[in-house]
């Protein structure tokens, strides 16, 4: 098959780049050819809050003059104007909920603004797959059939080898904005023990919030890191806290659970599919930057505990294995050109 994924971001940390990388890896393992239509390949404006506008126009004028593909695969609402301008069959992959980021990030106007277009998004494709089940339920609703594929990773391509730089480290990962659960992250900084240090990985709009903060001792801001150098700061820690504020399925999570690190995590979205409230890991109120330093330092001296949370999680990623979640997609390709 010859495949386009159209993807607002395809190079650095972020789950849906990470999510179209592994993608396109596994379909070309699998005999197939893509191309790729991104940012890092089209016009983007590198302003905050226009470098997605800006994405959607330059793409959808790029994909009008595109050959003819026989699938046409848009990750998140941004690409859809350029799915839809493309030549092939139409496959639409919601990461989340669209409504409740705008929400977040740019308040209740835009949001309603957005859900306008969001819906002729939704109607412009001939299958629509989201990553979790929470969108899964909210899309559903809306009156749309949809289809549940879980977000995955390349388990076998982590690398092996740890990094352990503090006694008790704790480490964060990911875009530093506000629906990641960063401003929480911060206040949830202030209030850690001196012995406990928190690493913080990632790029966004939030950095300078994150550099003013990384002037505590125990605060290490790293800024963007590869992933040969993120995996092993993540298996030399004992805990990977997610206080997103929204979430479909973390890949930072998968990745967590893939090294054996105990997982703290904000209770929403796709979180709390993954992981079960002291069985694999420890779900707390997204609102409560104090349940989470109780939390972090109840676990920190618990390594039995933690060692049971590592376990039942290497279990669990096996089925958002690259190798499994792949074929899935490739179902739902055959079956819209059958």
């Amino acid at each position: 098959m010859k495949i386009l994924q159209i993807s607002p971001t395809y190079s650095g940390i972020g789950g849906i780049a990470q999510h179209v990388r592994g993608l396109e890896k596994y379909l070309t393992n699998t005999g197939n050819h893509v191309d790729i239509l991104s940012s890092d390949n089209s016009f983007t404006l590198p302003v905050k809050g226009l470098k997605n506008p800006s994405f959607m126009l330059s793409s959808s004028l790029k994909s009008r003059f595109m050959k003819k593909h026989d699938i046409v695969h848009a990750h998140n609402i941004p690409s859809a104007k350029a799915m839809k301008n493309a030549k092939g069959k139409k496959i639409l992959t919601i990461h989340g909920i669209f409504s409740e980021q705008i929400d977040i990030l740019h308040g209740k106007t835009t949001a309603n603004i957005s859900k306008k277009y969001e819906i002729d998004a939704l109607e412009s494709a001939d299958a629509i797959t989201v990553v979790s089940k929470d969108a899964q339920e909210y899309y559903s609703k809306l009156g749309f059939n949809v289809y549940h594929i879980p977000n995955a990773i390349d388990i076998d391509s982590l690398p092996k080898n740890e990094n352990k730089m503090f006694e008790n480290q704790i480490i964060f990962v990911g875009r530093l904005s506000k629906e990641k659960g960063i401003l929480k992250l911060l206040s949830i900084s202030k209030k850690l023990p001196e012995e406990i240090d928190l690493i913080i990985v990632g790029t966004g709009p939030e950095e300078n919030n994150v550099k003013i903060a990384s002037k505590q001792k125990n605060i290490h801001y790293f800024g963007y890191l590869p992933p040969e150098k993120t995996i092993p700061l993540i298996r030399g820690s004992k805990i990977l806290l997610q206080p997103s504020l929204v979430e479909g399925i973390s890949s930072t999570i998968l990745e967590s659970m893939a090294c054996q690190t105990a997982i703290i995590a904000s209770n929403v979205g796709g979180n709390a599919e993954l992981i079960k409230n002291n069985e694999n890991g420890i779900l707390v109120d997204s609102q409560s930057s104090d349940s989470f330093v109780r939390q972090i330092i109840s676990l920190i001296d618990k390594e039995e505990l933690r060692k049971t949370f590592e376990n039942e999680s290497l279990k669990i990623v096996e089925k958002y294995n690259w190798n499994q979640v792949g074929k899935l997609y490739l179902n739902i390709y055959k079956s819209l050109l059958d």
